[in-house]
């Protein structure tokens, strides 16, 4: 699990933005991750590592436990964890989502 743990680390550190998903952008295989994902992209953001969760079942309970949040989608932006497509939505609603966005 540590060795996952270190990979998980890895990819949020890297990347200025993550989006954990069960699919991919063009085929997500749940609603919340394909919400998740139009919501970055009516907000004009584009330049996500989206991370198929589908793919390594490692990865899939791997970032449960990295970020202590039972659920998929999960959205990273600076390495630090914001949330699924729900805390997403509010975001979303109130603006938030969108300057945090332009910060990056």
């Amino acid at each position: 699990m540590k060795k996952i743990q270190e990979l998980i680390k890895k990819i949020i550190t890297t990347n200025r933005v993550v989006l954990f998903t069960k699919g991919t952008e063009e085929t997500p295989q749940c609603g919340f991750s394909g919400h998740a994902i139009h919501l970055l992209k009516i907000n004009n953001f584009n330049n996500t590592a989206i991370i198929n969760v589908l793919e390594n079942l490692e990865i899939r309970e791997g970032i449960k436990k990295y970020s202590n949040w039972p659920t998929i989608p999960q959205l990273y932006v600076n390495g630090k964890f914001i949330g699924g497509s729900d805390i997403m939505n509010e975001m979303h609603i109130s603006g938030e989502l969108k300057k945090l966005l332009k910060l990056i």
